[in-house]
């Protein structure tokens, strides 16, 4: 699939990207309650994000996240793992450097599946835009991160400026990005900003979620 071809289907609904992350929800939240928290907010696509949880615990996280996500009229992304994607009916796959190679994930999932990957410098991007296969890039960390045990280096608005013109498809930033600094970063450039920590870290993620809507514009 060309490049042409995934940037003519795939466009982000809203210009906030809410991500649930089990790993960064705060204590005693369980990620199905931390996802229709954030469903409830009024998000029309969610990423689900839960690199600790052994499989199968996964799959039943995902299936119940799927579901609800169903109910909310939102789309689900999986993080990772393109095997739960496919299981759960999910709308598709967020992919990191280190995960399933994009044409294997399409080949899994079809042509019909929304396919994400992670880069974090200009050189990962520039290579995902000749790979194609995709639908998005990802860019970041942006600011200082505490979602990831060992982040990779902060590349700042000046690099998500610079890189802006070389993607040619639409391009979510992340990486610390939270109330106060997601309209900084649409400016910078991105169609879209991934949020986890101001999310999945919040005290009443329902009220963080529609204060990131707010200051996203919408």
């Amino acid at each position: 699939m060309t490049v042409r071809a995934c940037m003519a289907r795939f466009a982000f609904p809203d210009r906030l990207y809410p991500i649930a992350d089990a790993g960064a929800a705060r204590a005693g939240l369980d990620v199905v309650t931390l996802a229709e928290s954030i469903l409830a907010a009024g998000t029309r696509l969610l990423q689900l994000r839960a690199k600790e949880l052994p499989s199968g615990e996964f799959v039943a996280v995902a299936r119940a996240v799927q579901a609800r996500a169903r109910r909310a009229g939102a789309r689900l992304i999986i993080n990772d793992r393109a095997d739960v994607a496919r299981l759960v009916g999910a709308a598709g796959v967020h992919l990191g450097q280190d995960d399933l190679p994009a044409a294997a994930a399409r080949d899994m999932l079809g042509s019909d599946a929304i396919i994400g990957l992670s880069t974090h410098d200009a050189a990962q991007l520039d290579a995902a835009v000749r790979g194609g296969g995709i639908d998005y890039v990802a860019f970041g960390p942006i600011f200082p991160t505490t979602s990831k045990r060992n982040p990779d280096p902060v590349q700042g608005l000046s690099a998500l400026a610079a890189v802006r013109p070389r993607c040619p498809m639409p391009l979510v930033a992340i990486g610390g990005i939270d109330a106060g600094s997601i309209a900084a970063v649409l400016a910078a450039g991105a169609d879209a900003a991934a949020v986890i920590g101001a999310i999945s870290g919040a005290a009443d993620p329902h009220a963080a979620t529609r204060a990131l809507l707010r200051a996203a514009g919408l």
